[in-house]
């Protein structure tokens, strides 16, 4: 079956390798939601200006309504020869109330009308991130409340740096979460603009009116240049680039995860759901989960380069290059949408060993900086002298085989006379996090605080 739609040019059809490159119903299919929307808006206004009849309107109305149906019924035959979503509808249309359904085409063109489909499509996709992502943000804080207290080791180039608690850890990633849902809605009021009506390229020489279509879609204004708007895919770069962010702060998340519950570490335990054993070793518990999130900013943020080569050397207005558009943005927000999905089931359902994360957290000299602080509080050294005696404890420490709060008074004194037994007690893990009350700093008082604020702002949301 050859495409006629726009056969009156041609004399044959195209074949099969045309049809094969051509095509793009194997992937569009999913705009039908959008597209019939988007049709149904177009024939009200087009009524409504006197270019379709009621009873014209009436007709397409209704069956559009029947297209719909069949398609969620699953017993739509989607043909390839007829290209796209856009095709598929119109021609089924034609069948069920024959002549009007040509009339629906008036005043617009495939490219607007791909255009607004893509809109619509992608402005769904970004309402669900930021729902989804709330989800998670809100399973965030409530581990961060649970573990406001639970002392662990803040790391810097991986190497034990000073305690934290795990709490604060979870309000890092909470605050993460927070800019991308900003992206996400930022990216959504800049594409909130309606192509439909902008017909190819040129706009249209029939009275339309672009300002009801553009409010019967829930958008905030037609957009303002035919050329621009059939042409542009900013909005899909743009949400590829945020979704990228947001993929590229789970797998750091995901990364983490992975190494705090091997062996070694231990500091937390992955529920069975998000665990897989080994085909040979049965005593391994994998984070596979974890992986494949931290995997997935390869795709997505792959999907983003590949929409920007595609754009980056086409001119004004449409070329078929950007029918490439779509493929990778669906698989990219398929992929995230998962992502995210998975990460708030993991975090959820973790099990956090908080006493060996307290163990660990005094390793390596952790409370070395207190020390330093102390010095400078209580003894008026300046900081670099106190940086100098608190190494120069460190040094001592390591070679009795202890830790700063295992040194005695006597060697503290050796080091330098000014320090006395109050350094005892900004010594423990424990009396370190409680004295981090600068505003954002990881004192069990600020993250409690900081979860109330942010619980708050999602119960509100």
């Amino acid at each position: 079956m050859s495409n006629k739609m726009w056969g009156g040019r041609f004399a044959t059809g195209p074949d099969a390798i045309m049809e094969e490159i051509n095509a793009s119903i194997d992937y569009d299919k999913r705009f039908h939601t959008q597209d019939i929307a988007g049709s149904k808006a177009h024939a009200e206004m087009l009524a409504s200006v006197g270019i379709l009849t009621q009873e014209d309107k009436d007709a397409i109305l209704s069956g559009l309504d029947q297209v719909s149906d069949e398609i969620a019924a699953g017993t739509f035959t989607f043909s390839r020869a007829l290209e796209d979503i856009h095709m598929n509808v119109e021609a089924r249309l034609k069948e069920i109330i024959g002549e009007p359904a040509g009339r629906l085409h008036t005043a617009r063109s495939r490219n607007d009308q791909v255009a607004t489909d893509f809109k619509l499509y992608v402005r769904d996709c970004l309402d669900t991130f930021v729902t989804q992502i709330q989800t998670l943000q809100l399973a965030m804080v409530e581990r961060a409340e649970e573990h406001a207290d639970s002392v662990m080791p803040g790391f810097t180039h991986l190497q034990s740096a000073q305690p934290v608690t795990f709490g604060h850890h979870m309000m890092a990633y909470v605050e993460m979460l927070g800019r991308d849902v900003g992206r996400f809605q930022d990216s959504r009021k800049r594409l909130n603009e309606s192509p439909l009506g902008c017909a190819a390229l040129a706009g249209t020489s029939f009275p339309i009116d672009r300002d009801m279509t553009a409010k019967a879609l829930g958008f905030d204004r037609p957009t303002a240049n035919s050329l621009d708007a059939v042409s542009d895919r900013d909005f899909v770069l743009e949400s590829l680039s945020a979704a990228s962010l947001c993929a590229m702060h789970l797998s750091r998340l995901s990364e983490e995860l992975v190494i705090w519950s091997t062996a070694q570490f231990g500091f937390v335990r992955l529920s069975d759901k998000f665990s897989t054993g080994s085909s040979i070793m049965p005593q391994k518990r994998n984070p596979d989960a974890a992986e494949l999130i931290r995997a997935k900013i390869g795709r997505i943020s792959g999907a983003l380069v590949s929409l920007m080569t595609v754009m980056k050397g086409l001119p004004l207005a449409y070329s078929k290059d950007m029918q490439e558009d779509k493929e990778v943005t669906f698989d990219a927000f398929d992929s995230l949408s998962l992502a995210l999905a998975a990460m708030t089931g993991m975090i959820k359902d973790l099990k956090v060993n908080k006493d060996a994360m307290s163990n660990a957290a005094g390793a390596g000299f952790a409370t070395a900086t207190d020390l330093a602080d102390w010095l400078v509080r209580e003894a008026n050294v300046p900081f670099r002298d106190a940086h100098h005696i608190t190494g120069s404890a460190v040094a001592r420490a390591e070679e009795k085989g202890c830790d700063l709060a295992g040194l005695t008074i006597e060697d503290f004194k050796e080091i330098d006379e000014r320090i006395d037994a109050r350094v005892f007690k900004v010594l423990t893990v424990q009396d370190s996090v409680k004295s981090r009350t600068s505003f954002g700093g990881t004192s069990p008082a600020n993250v409690k605080a900081a979860a109330a604020v942010w619980r708050d702002r999602l119960t509100s949301a």
